[in-house]
């Protein structure tokens, strides 16, 4: 398969065509969640060449006096398909765009958006996460794999306005005829994420805070600060939940319970084995996960995100408790 695409990619350049055409069949379609927004929602899984990396969340809310928009998904021709599909829906313009994290998935279509104009926020902590070699080394991954979806053209872009907010802290904004939040979880599964709430209409775009329908990618995260944003998240009191992966939910206090339930389960079958000295391969082995391995992207991320969660119990067992 990835000798075809190469083949694919060299005919491209000797006929001096830009890849970006490579890609002109992605065309998304909008789904209307409330009075003012729409989501797009990509496929359960990983990223692949199967889905073209259309395999996370993203949404828009018209606010009478421009756009805004949440997340810009997995590639440019993704982000530049949202410009498209946002045309459809409106002329205002694009004015700005939260990202949620800068994880691939959520922010590598910013510079289709950039180009309309908008103005990119996100939360300060991303300028470490976007400098780092986790970011440079997820790139190079996602070009070998993702062509030519992702390719060397690709720029991963940095916010306009990077957001100091205190921990739990808001940053409100007004558009149009709408009001809006911007609410810091940082330090929960990035350290740098943030949520967006629409106040007229009761609307939380959660990112990867919580996920329906497949396994959350853990990873390095801190799972105690994640389960407490899960409550930050429902002291909101959405009517509507977006969640980074998955259908939007309407009943948000009982979906997220997925998450929460998969987040301590994890906490609790790692911190019994550290408790018991009991090393990770066999604690992993001797774990009944058969309730989750027929959910999308149990085998690429259930093993890292318990033997990450493994070394992070280890950590806790050994910090000074608080008096």
């Amino acid at each position: 398969m990835r000798r075809c695409l190469v083949l694919v990619v060299m005919l491209l350049a000797v006929c001096g065509l830009p890849l970006a055409q490579a890609a002109e069949s992605i065309v998304l379609t909008p789904v209307r969640i409330s009075a003012h927004a729409w989501m797009f929602q990509g496929e359960a899984g990983m990223a692949s060449q199967a889905n073209k990396g259309f395999m996370s969340n993203a949404g828009f809310i018209v606010t009478g006096d421009g756009v805004v928009v949440f997340d810009a998904l997995a590639t440019p021709v993704l982000g530049q398909a949202m410009v498209d599909a946002i045309r459809k829906v409106t002329s205002e313009p694009i004015r700005r765009v939260i990202v949620s994290h800068y994880h691939a998935d959520h922010f590598y279509g910013l510079q289709a958006l950039k180009a309309q104009g908008a103005q990119v926020w996100a939360h300060v902590n991303g300028k470490a996460s976007l400098a780092s070699d986790d970011t440079r080394s997820r790139f190079e991954q996602r070009v070998a794999d993702l062509a030519p979806w992702i390719n060397r053209d690709t720029r991963l872009l940095p916010a306009d306005r990077w957001l100091a907010l205190a921990p739990g802290g808001e940053e409100r904004f007004a558009m149009g005829k709408l009001h809006f939040r911007v609410i810091d979880s940082s330090g929960a599964h990035s350290p740098e994420d943030i949520m967006l709430y629409v106040e007229e209409d009761r609307l939380l775009f959660a990112g990867d805070l919580f996920v329906t329908g497949r396994i959350p990618f853990v990873g390095t995260a801190d799972s105690a600060r994640w389960l407490a944003a899960l409550d930050t998240m429902l002291a909101t009191d959405p009517a509507i939940a977006v969640p980074g992966h998955g259908a939007a939910s309407r009943t948000p206090a009982t979906d997220i319970a997925f998450t929460r339930d998969y987040l301590r389960f994890l906490r609790q079958s790692m911190g019994d084995a550290v408790a018991a000295m009991t090393s990770f391969d066999e604690a992993y082995a001797a774990t009944d996960w058969s309730r989750l391995r027929d959910y999308p992207a149990f085998e690429q991320a259930n093993r890292i995100n318990a033997y990450n969660t493994y070394l992070r119990m280890e950590r806790e067992s050994l910090a000074p408790r608080q008096p």
